[in-house]
């Protein structure tokens, strides 16, 4: 237990402190931002603080801070410390500086983004990795949550076979759909509050319940740094892969470019994006220790899957009232990241084709492409007997690889606007380490050997913090604003 303490710890006051100093890096100033400047009814929208800060959180938290720290606390109580330390040095800055840099670009989405700052070979190859990852977040997050109703709320089979799937898939289906072409203050922007305070109220009993229930958790000087995962898997790479929305995530910064079209003053941005990053490492980190918990005491084991420890870890800590509301707000968190991923996704097409999206009949022709995919993608997941595993394998590594081009990018950024770019450079080059690494020795990459994999990873991410380096000091004429350039 004083292991998870001082992780807690390391997340409130680093924290604080860290996120203090990225703002004071940044400078936020007095400026129109483009939700008050651009003001189109519709993306273009200023909203209240608290509501930005609320949609960010529900955006960035679907099933990822609770599913993977869940699998990630197999590697033992070094995910205590990990995602802390990763949570404030990378994946809040990640977030913030995303969101900030946008809104200094009129609210520009990433691609356009990686464009300005990477250059115009960098975007055709984010570009896939991008909406591949978008499309993989629409259908994980129609799948998970709705096999979580189904199997912890109905307590029905989840099969391919049992109709009740289909129709609860086609009502998250039927939301998105609604969610992804009204204006984002119509429907986001009203539910979404609601789904926050039910979210922080499940977390908080969770957390209460792992002390009111003594849970055991071990501590990291009786169990060694890393321990020995139950299938043998190393740390490097796979543990920042497996537990990538509780530390560092991609996906992230699509979000906070999304939101940064609806915040009314620069300055609500360490609020808005810094700090429901670290809350939602909060969320991690709760959800690594009540699996950590309920392993020690016996209720479910290193086979038991993830979903199931949900079930297991909401009723036993909540009973089964609480347990119900808990598990609602598990299944709310997917699908308030599932329907913005999809949204993201029509912006990007449109910013990269130039459509404009304030006529109904573009953002349907976009929108009805991109949801014919997720189905057919869908389908196929639900059909094949590995389908599921095969997407989240793939979706896991796409996501930690958009992430990379986003430090990239904060690092050209930071570096032409005189700001400390080690900021964004370090953590970049160590997640390029992660993601080649992992893609270099796994099935479904190129299975190599894993003395091999580490040391093509080590050349791979020298080579990109090289590039890094000289996209900064490339004296390169910019565009004053890539998104009325790109429509």
């Amino acid at each position: 237990m004083i292991t998870f303490i001082i992780g807690l710890v390391i997340l409130a006051v680093g924290g604080a402190l860290y996120g203090k100093l990225c703002e004071k890096a940044f400078k936020p100033d007095d400026r129109e931002t483009p939700a008050v400047r651009l003001n189109d009814g519709m993306d273009y929208v200023p909203m209240k603080k608290w509501k930005n800060a609320l949609i960010e959180l529900l955006n960035i938290a679907g099933t990822g801070p609770i599913l993977g720290p869940i699998q990630g606390i197999l590697f033992g109580p070094i995910a205590f410390i990990t995602i802390p330390i990763g949570c404030v040095i990378g994946g809040a800055l990640h977030d913030y500086m995303s969101g900030m840099i946008s809104v200094r670009n009129d609210g520009a989405q990433m691609p356009l983004l990686i464009k300005k700052y990477l250059g115009k070979y960098a975007y055709p190859f984010y570009n896939i990795f991008v909406c591949l990852t978008m499309l993989l977040v629409g259908t994980v997050f129609i799948y998970t949550p709705g096999d979580l109703f189904i199997t912890q709320i109905l307590g029905a089979d989840n099969g391919a076979s049992n109709p009740i799937v289909w129709i609860v898939y086609g009502v998250i289906f039927v939301y998105y759909i609604v969610a992804t072409l009204f204006p984002i203050d119509k429907i986001i922007g009203k539910i979404y509050p609601f789904f926050g305070g039910l979210l922080v109220l499940s977390a908080i009993g969770v957390f209460i319940g792992l002390f009111v229930k003594g849970y055991p958790l071990d501590n990291i000087w009786t169990t060694g740094v890393t321990g020995i995962h139950p299938e043998g898997l190393h740390f490097i790479p796979v543990f920042f892969v497996t537990v990538a929305c509780g530390i560092v995530s991609g996906f992230h910064s699509t979000q906070s470019t999304l939101i940064s079209r609806t915040i009314s003053h620069e300055k609500e941005g360490r609020m808005t994006f810094y700090n429901m990053m670290i809350a939602e490492g909060f969320i991690a980190m709760i959800w690594a220790a009540a699996a950590m918990g309920v392993i020690k005491l016996g209720l479910a084991d290193a086979q038991t899957s993830a979903t199931s420890v949900v079930g297991i870890v909401a009723n036993n800590l909540l009973g089964s009232v609480g347990g119900i509301i808990a598990i609602i707000g598990i299944i709310v968190l997917p699908i308030t990241s599932g329907d913005t991923a999809l949204r993201s996704l029509r912006l990007i097409i449109a910013e990269a084709a130039k459509i404009d999206q304030s006529k109904k009949t573009n953002r349907l022709g976009i929108s009805m492409i991109i949801f014919a995919v997720v189905a057919a993608i869908l389908v196929f997941a639900k059909l094949n007997a590995g389908g599921f595993n095969i997407l989240w394998r793939y979706f896991a590594w796409a996501n930690q690889t958009i992430a990379v081009f986003a430090f990239a990018m904060i690092t050209v950024y930071m570096m032409r606007h005189k700001q400390p770019f080690i900021m964004a450079l370090v953590p970049g080059m160590f997640y390029m380490f992660i993601i080649s690494s992992f893609i270099l020795n796994a099935a479904i990459g190129f299975n190599l050997p894993w003395a091999a994999s580490y040391t093509i990873a080590a050349v791979l991410t020298a080579a990109y913090g090289g590039a890094a380096l000289y996209c900064g000091m490339t004296k390169r004429k910019e565009l004053q604003s890539p998104l009325k350039t790109a429509i």
